[in-house]
């Protein structure tokens, strides 16, 4: 057991969807919470987060924060996504070992695995096949995330842990249809059909089976590994449970009391055919979810009417 009773603990990206989840979840422990504001020192900053850290000294640090977005975004800035996202790694991992921090979780994504990967996922099918083309600039990134904890971990001895979330949603979500991800972009088309009694349109197929977890969950596990996992391979944290995005766009409405009109898209891209990873590592160390999918898409659409989004895809 690592205790956070009585450290100081950053959350790198608390104003992000993950990170103020993992606020929120801190917040029933007994420690101090340290966050930092874009304005103060930008995390892609090598020298100003090492001085801000060398300054503060953390005991613990979750590193959440990402520059994150959906497949068209992905596909149209993949400079942005690849450059960013290592910057901001280097410049946490690094300063972290600098100023001994105790424990250091990274969280990844899901799209770190092959296109064509098993299914579920098990951990060790990371860098087995090709990655999926419409995210593999973001992907490459949370690798090289993954890889440079676990460095780390081999040369110094630091306890840096990694743990590869599933498709996420929940209140801070980003809304925007040009760069959100399939679960908060189906609740506005939704919540926009309704209101203007129109179709909802979905892109692809349909057919393309996700695995959601609501980020409440995804940072109530976080702390738990936090607390009770230490060891070199990263660890899945989902669901267990897919579904179509079909039928991911039929619950929705059903959330929110629509039942117009559902017409596909054909012309944008469906991205990996399925993606659900194997959390028996997870559930192995006693956790599981606890918020259902209509229970987390009812927060969520409640979160969105009250303004608790984000329109942008910098965490």
């Amino acid at each position: 057991m690592y205790s956070l009773a009585g450290k100081r603990v950053f959350v790198a990206g608390h104003k992000g969807m993950v990170g103020s989840a993992i606020v929120r979840r801190l917040a029933e422990e007994d420690c101090e919470i340290l966050t930092l504001d874009r304005s103060e020192v930008d995390l892609r900053d090598q020298v100003g987060m090492r001085n801000w850290m060398l300054d503060r000294r953390p005991h613990a640090v979750f590193m959440a924060a990402a520059k994150v977005g959906g497949i068209l975004a992905n596909d149209r800035y993949p400079a942005d996504f690849l450059l960013d996202n290592l910057l901001i790694e280097t410049a946490v991992t690094t300063s972290a070992h600098a100023s001994d921090v105790e424990k250091m979780l990274f969280l990844g994504s899901s799209c770190i695995y092959p296109k064509l990967a098993p299914q579920p996922i098990p951990e060790s099918a990371l860098l087995t096949g090709p990655l999926e083309p419409t995210n593999e600039w973001y992907a490459i990134a949370k690798i090289a995330g993954i890889k440079l904890a676990q460095a780390f971990r081999r040369q110094y001895g630091c306890d840096y842990i990694s743990a590869m979330p599933t498709n996420l949603y929940g209140p801070g979500d980003n809304f925007d249809l040009h760069s959100s991800h399939v679960m908060p972009a189906l609740i506005r088309k939704v919540h926009e059909a309704r209101e203007q009694q129109a179709e909802v349109v979905v892109w692809g197929t349909g057919t393309p089976r996700r695995e959601f977890l609501f980020v409440d969950d995804c940072a109530d596990a976080c702390v738990h590994l936090m607390q009770r996992y230490s060891d070199d391979e990263h660890i899945n944290v989902g669901s267990g449970e897919d579904i179509t995005i079909l039928e991911l766009t039929r619950i929705v409405m059903r959330v929110l009391g629509y039942d117009g009109p559902i017409r596909h898209d054909t012309d944008k891209p469906d991205g990996t055919p399925r993606k659900l990873m194997d959390g028996s590592k997870l559930a192995a160390l006693g956790w599981h979810p606890k918020v259902s999918l209509e229970q987390g898409i009812a927060h969520s659409y409640e979160a969105f009417l009250a303004g608790q989004y984000r329109e942008t895809i910098l965490d």
